[in-house]
């Protein structure tokens, strides 16, 4: 997703931090959750109304979703629509608990939803759906669930990722390799084989760079391929009793090892460019393979157009081999804030960004992010090039698998990527061990905020 989607990430902590801070109010009384209440009348065709809009877009994309959110003129043309760009989930926040939110809020970061959903930051959505009978099946159900808490459904999908594989086709014409890899244990020979070496030992070109978290090596997006969930059906941290776990990490290992070492494959990621630029390490032809987002082949298209590249789903576990096709899905959410002054009007717009297939198929085409109904994957309109295609059809796989939403936000997922780090550097002596503590960490943090206010 767009860069502004994926620098999430840098934010996170502070997203987290902000949601904690509102939960904690909800608790005192300062916000209380709003309950659930009537839907709030449509506007009339002759109200003169103006709705307030926040979002993280900046730039070229600012663009386009203000195209996008606009042609809720066409049914109510009395209607302004005040999209202010740059507004990460702090500020967002912060308006909140501040009582002077937007009427609309749209956020990269749906590992926040839980705190939202639960302290009533955002509004409950079920009334306006039952009212208007939306019919929810027309979006996948891994995408369902990362908008909704507990069977509090806040917010609606308007943008979706998937994530996948993107590998460099010369490079893997040189070595003689026909296809990408569908297990584990033919993307570990494969990386091997693509992997090239300098005079000095050094490595030149990486077949596949394993070290997390780094670029799209996150726990959270490689967790389905291994069959890995974060919480148990007990609602508790499930890392080390889960056999997915072991064997992801075992496995980036061996990836490790493979290439040399964690020295010699730190020495060569500090050499590598940022995510988001054009030096990236794919972009210029330093890593052979990469596991990634659709946004990719719009930067790719932009920053590296000469680039012979393809797209395939990720690699799973060699035991899981039923399951290759599957992908981790995340995407942009958009919901009324409590507080928000026009709701009404609010929830006609996110109806117009959310299920309208001309608005879903112009921002996907713009954004190169995958729409989230079903209507607007079989749109004539929509942009099908090959490798965007890939994601698409993951997408209608029905095998997707979202973020297990918490009230806790991504605390559970840093717990993990930090784990990681310090698993690659080699100094995690007892891999389940360790894994023990990180259960012990999360069970903590998800026994806190459940011990309500």
């Amino acid at each position: 997703m767009r860069p502004t989607n994926r620098t999430r990430r840098g934010a996170a902590l502070i997203a987290v931090a902000a949601a904690s801070v509102l939960l904690t109010s909800a608790c005192s009384g300062a916000a209380a959750p709003s309950g659930g209440g009537d839907a709030a009348a449509a506007p009339g065709k002759d109200d003169k109304i103006t709705i307030t809009v926040y979002s993280k877009f900046t730039d070229r994309e600012y663009g386009v979703v203000t195209a996008g959110l606009n042609k809720l003129k066409a049914k109510y043309p009395n209607i302004e629509i005040k999209h202010e760009g740059n507004q990460d989930d702090d500020k967002l926040t912060q308006s909140i608990r501040g009582g002077n939110p937007p009427d609309v809020a749209i956020s990269f970061y749906t590992d926040n939803l839980g705190a939202w959903c639960s302290n009533g930051s955002f509004q409950d959505l079920k009334p306006y759906i039952e009212r208007d009978k939306i019919d929810l099946s027309q979006i996948p159900d891994a995408v369902r669930n990362y908008t909704e808490y507990q069977g509090k459904r806040c917010a609606m999908p308007m943008l979706a990722d998937v994530y996948g594989l993107y590998y460099n086709k010369d490079m893997f014409a040189a070595k003689g390799i026909t296809s990408p890899p569908k297990t584990t244990d033919e993307w570990l020979e494969d990386a091997k084989k693509l992997t090239e070496y300098n005079a000095d030992g050094s490595i030149k070109v990486a077949g596949f760079l394993p070290s997390m978290p780094f670029y799209g090596n996150q726990a959270q997006y490689w967790a389905p391929n291994f069959g890995a969930p974060f919480i148990g059906p007990d609602g508790k941290s499930d890392l080390a009793s889960n056999p997915g776990w072991k064997a992801m990490f075992e496995f980036q290992q061996k990836l490790i090892d493979a290439l040399g070492g964690h020295d010699k494959v730190e020495k060569f990621k500090a050499g590598l460019g940022d995510e988001y630029s054009a030096d990236n390490g794919f972009q210029k032809g330093k890593l052979a393979m990469i596991y990634d987002g659709e946004f990719r082949t719009a930067f790719i298209k932009d920053q590296a157009p000469t680039l012979n590249y393809a797209t395939a789903p990720a690699p799973v576990l060699s035991t899981m081999a039923d399951k290759y096709g599957s992908a981790f899905t995340t995407g942009t959410i958009i919901a009324i804030p409590k507080g928000a002054k026009n709701p009404g009007a609010a929830w006609e717009l996110i109806k117009q960004a959310t299920l309208d297939t001309d608005t879903l198929v112009d921002m996907a085409n713009g954004l190169k992010n995958v729409p989230s109904t079903k209507a607007s994957l079989t749109s004539p309109r929509l942009d099908l090039q090959p490798q965007f295609k890939t994601f698409l059809d993951m997408y209608d796989s029905g095998k997707l698998v979202s973020n297990q939403t918490t009230p806790i936000g991504d605390a559970h997922l840093k717990a993990v990527n930090d784990f990681a780090e310090k698993w690659q550097a080699g100094s995690i002596p007892d891999l389940t061990e360790g894994l023990k503590k990180v259960d012990a960490q999360i069970d903590d943090e998800l026994k806190q905020k459940g011990a309500g206010g």
